[in-house]
């Protein structure tokens, strides 16, 4: 590895992250509302780890988790030294665009909504969904008004946080981000991100693995939920789950703790980022991180079949 990879490796996060989209009450995505008293209760629950290493964006609704955020941060003084907040320059809500303007729009928004001046973590979010992707990736495009950011000291380090993996390869080959943030595709379910993984491992390159949940189904288990990957599962497709449910319960393993545990044993990845929606959530997430697994139950669970393909 050279110097230039070993430097970024050097990005100190916590292991565990918690992620903000839920707070920002999003139905359509989770199929849930959150309030905003519930949200609020539950971030500062997470403003009592400390350190903590909270996930927001621009766009985790319209605006919504950041100001709520915000208002925590204000209660509290500040973000407390050695936890770490990171967001996401976001396209245009309406009209999709996501040229360098709306980056910098987005930007500024985003300091506005959360009270700071500085953001620790800043990802590009999203470029999939824009109207026109070489608005982002044109000389002078939103890529290159993210890294003008960075060098301006307005955050430390940024990334490339998306879904699509096709496009996120070619983007993350083209452009020297710090870290790469992959969600839904490195789960118990779905591998896609496995080869993503080694090639961002070996340029030195931080990888934060989102929703490791498969959006839902994972942490409340099928007889609670029917959210996988974000849409209404059918039986057949939550028949993996059931598998997963039957060996978890046999080993007396909760199976949010096995979906956790997945993604943050696995030395390739820096942080796990996990969604959270109310104060009770939190307490459970930390819990889960630490629950004993024997490793006959891993065994059991390394056998079954998983998906590799686009969730």
């Amino acid at each position: 590895m050279d110097a230039k990879a070993a430097k970024k490796m050097s990005l100190a996060v916590p292991s565990l992250a918690f992620g903000a989209s839920p707070l920002g009450s999003m139905p359509d995505v989770y199929g849930y509302s959150v309030e905003e008293d519930v949200a609020l209760e539950t971030i500062r629950a997470i403003f009592d780890i400390e350190p903590f290493f909270l996930d927001t964006s621009r766009n985790y609704g319209w605006g919504r988790s950041e100001e709520r955020i915000g208002r925590v941060i204000r209660e509290r003084g500040g973000v407390p030294a050695g936890s770490v907040l990171a967001t996401k320059l976001d396209r245009d809500f309406e009209t999709n665009r996501f040229d360098a303007a709306v980056a910098r729009r987005s930007f500024e928004e985003s300091l506005k909504a959360l009270g700071v001046e500085r953001i620790d973590i800043l990802h590009l979010h999203d470029p999939e969904h824009c109207a026109d992707l070489d608005e982002v990736t044109r000389k002078g495009g939103a890529i290159d008004e993210l890294f003008r950011i960075k060098e301006e000291g307005l955050v430390g380090h940024v990334g490339l946080a998306m879904g699509k993996m096709s496009q996120l390869q070619d983007l993350l080959s083209r452009w020297d981000f710090d870290i790469v943030l992959s969600h839904s595709r490195f789960t118990l379910l779905n591998r896609q991100a496995d080869t993503l993984f080694d090639e961002a491992h070996h340029r030195g390159i931080s990888i934060f693995n989102a929703a490791p949940y498969a959006s839902g189904v994972l942490a409340k288990g099928s007889g609670t939920s029917r959210r996988l990957f974000y849409q209404d599962a059918t039986d057949e497709q939550l028949q993996p789950v059931r598998k997963l449910e039957d060996i978890c319960s046999r080993y007396g393993v909760p199976l949010g703790a096995a979906a956790l545990q997945f993604s943050m044993q696995d030395s390739r990845v820096t942080s796990t980022i996990c969604g959270v929606s109310k104060p009770e959530r939190v307490a459970q997430t930390l819990d889960w991180a630490q629950w004993p697994i024997p490793a006959e139950a891993w065994e059991e669970i390394e056998a079954l079949p998983f998906e590799t393909g686009e969730p």
